[in-house]
């Protein structure tokens, strides 16, 4: 119930459905799919026997008050917190980062006047399809570097948390190429996002019966400045997502400890 709560009121299943209703009445009709319904139809049958065995080998792995079974080193977790903290800060500040603004080209040594970037260019998801895809590139690297090396520390810890991080590893293995479609599917949203902020913004002019000026696009306010905003919350909440795998083995940790202590 935890997990379906979490997946469900997600940032970015929450984003989603949003853009989904603002594309019109028929979209917002549909029927939302359940986010946990779905992922647990990425199981099939040969996938539920493998999973079913690698909880078999983990189950057997030594336990407290076995032969062999050591009690663990210490978790040192606030600086392991710190670490995650630090590493979410630097990918929020990346994903967030203003684009900068294209320069005018360089004159001609005539004196030609000089001529400025086609602000239409940028009307083409084309011109941003690109940048979602590399900044997806660096927070996947950065994410799975940072979850195994979470999932290494508290695989120190006492015998249960030994058996999570080992289930973790069998997890991210078998869902590991099913996320990685999912991710990809995202810029296929925002595409359509683009197209929306743009219908509505030739809509506004047209009803107060305006000329459009694209060099204000970019401009606070300005459609285009509209849709940088919905790119970074959509790489927000696709980190927020992300982020799931590494804050439940923090937790984990947190609540053995916690566990120990009463």
């Amino acid at each position: 119930m935890y997990l379906h709560h979490r997946l469900n009121s997600s940032r970015l299943v929450v984003l989603l459905q949003q853009w989904a209703r603002d594309d019109g009445a028929r979209a917002a009709q549909l029927p939302q799919p359940d986010v946990a319904q779905t992922l647990s139809q990425w199981l099939g049958t040969v996938d539920a026997v493998q999973l079913s065995r690698a909880l078999h080998a983990i189950e057997s792995l030594p336990e407290a008050g076995r032969a062999g079974a050591g009690p663990g080193l210490a978790i040192d977790l606030a600086a392991l917190d710190r670490f995650v903290q630090k590493i979410q800060a630097d990918l929020s500040a990346l994903l967030t980062a203003r684009t900068a603004a294209p320069k005018p080209l360089r004159a001609r040594a005539d004196n030609t006047p000089v001529a400025l970037p086609d602000p239409e260019v940028d009307a083409d998801f084309g011109a941003h399809g690109p940048r979602y895809l590399e900044l997806q590139r660096q927070m996947d690297t950065r994410l799975l570097a940072l979850r195994a090396q979470v999932r290494h520390a508290i695989a120190k810890g006492r015998p249960a948390l030994r058996q999570l991080a080992a289930l973790d590893a069998v997890m991210e293995q078998m869902l590991g190429a099913r996320e990685q479609r999912l991710w990809a599917s995202l810029p296929s949203h925002l595409e359509r996002r683009l197209a929306h902020r743009h219908q509505a913004h030739q809509q506004a002019l047209q009803a107060r019966g305006l000329a459009d000026e694209p060099h204000r696009w970019r401009q606070p306010g300005g459609w285009l400045w509209a849709f940088e905003q919905d790119m970074q919350a959509l790489l927000l909440a696709e980190m927020q997502v992300r982020l799931l795998p590494i804050t439940g083995l923090l937790e984990a940790a947190h609540n053995e400890k916690t566990g120990q202590q009463e």
